[in-house]
């Protein structure tokens, strides 16, 4: 993720923290001064909000290394403002797998809390306010980690995209009916509870509109992707390879990439060389230059040599998803040894149109 600083490398996965955590940081520093707090109660306010986003990396920890029990790896874990991401490969299609990838994460939270429960004074309920009133301090740091880790734990078992729960729940129905319709009915259950968060904000914490509205965006996200992946299942590449497309040579200049751009439907280009296809370039970089460079600057200098290639036979949905985590909207197509043609992005999302549009039969 764009931003993050690695902090170290746990379990063969890379540990980053995105710069917006400095801000966290910050507001935590500012409500405390204002608040009245002392350094000593500044600085353990921040040692406590560390010492939980350790625990989610344990939390995402727990996710990434029950996925690699399947095969799954993790390209990384980043901390967040909003709490940790660990980005899998893939999310587990199995109902079994995902449902114990998914608990994975609550479980290690229930755990940290039943570790510390045993050295945590637990204050009569008459006691509770005073014991909390002036703020984290050595005295009621472990009871506030051992009921931050009991409340991420049931906060992150609720029904919803992109929670825990909202995997397990759609894990769960994925064994009596299909995964896309698992999904819906995980996400619309998800976004109800979301208007809910919304409109609680309102009356008792405006945080709440924000943990509304970011699972609101997590939840269609995720219905959006596992439809997408439902359309293109079971079709191949060269079901939808372009035969006719646009080339420009590597000593063309961007003037030349412009007029085609122009007098054509083309965003992106294939760049041959001894009519030999060896890179690419799409509208943004063709623009990028022409504003920062001139109209004469060589094609050479600006193409993208990172050129995908894929077999006809190949599945439209890895070649999507192989095209979309590169951000490559260009791919060559072959067959055996020869090459055929090309596919894009737009070429993809086209076909994803036709598919929906037939209810999936094409």
């Amino acid at each position: 993720m764009k931003g993050s600083l690695k902090l170290g490398r746990i379990a063969g996965i890379n540990v980053f923290v995105h710069w917006t955590f400095s801000l966290l940081l910050l507001f935590i520093i500012f409500t405390n001064i204002r608040e009245g707090y002392n350094a000593i109660q500044v600085l353990w306010s921040l040692f406590f909000i560390l010492s939980i986003f350790v625990t989610v990396v344990l939390h995402e920890l727990g996710h990434a290394l029950t996925a690699k029990k399947f095969n799954i790896n993790t390209k990384d874990i980043t901390l967040l403002p909003i709490g940790g991401l660990a980005r899998l490969e893939s999310i587990p299609e199995k109902p079994r797998e995902e449902w114990l990838v998914a608990i994975a994460g609550p479980l290690v939270n229930l755990a940290i809390a039943f570790a510390v429960y045993f050295f945590v004074h637990i204050p009569e309920p008459d006691q509770m306010e005073a014991f909390v009133a002036d703020g984290i301090n050595g005295q009621n740091f472990l009871f506030l980690f051992f009921m931050v880790n009991i409340w991420l734990s049931i906060f992150n078992l609720l029904p919803v995209f992109p929670m825990d729960g909202g995997r397990i729940f759609r894990a769960t129905l994925s064994h009596f009916i299909n995964r896309v319709k698992a999904t819906k009915i995980a996400t619309r259950l998800g976004q109800l509870l979301a208007l809910g968060f919304v409109i609680g904000g309102f009356y008792v914490n405006p945080f709440l509109i924000f943990i509304g509205l970011f699972i609101m965006f997590g939840a269609q996200a995720e219905l959006n992707m596992v439809s997408t992946r439902y359309l293109l299942k079971d079709s191949s590449i060269g079901k939808i390879t372009m035969q006719q497309y646009e080339t420009l040579k590597t000593d063309d200049t961007i003037s030349v990439a412009v007029q085609k751009l122009l007098n054509g439907t083309a965003k992106s280009f294939l760049v041959l060389e001894n009519e030999k296809p060896i890179a690419t370039l799409n509208r943004d970089a063709m623009i990028k230059a022409l504003s920062e460079s001139g109209k004469d600057t060589p094609i050479q200098d600006i193409m993208d040599t990172e050129l995908l290639s894929f077999d006809a036979n190949t599945p439209i949905e890895k070649v999507y998803k192989s095209m979309t985590e590169k951000g490559q909207e260009l791919a060559l197509i072959k067959d055996s040894e020869n090459y055929i043609g090309v596919v894009d992005s737009e070429n993809i999302s086209e076909y994803i149109m036709v598919k929906n549009a037939v209810g999936g039969k094409y």
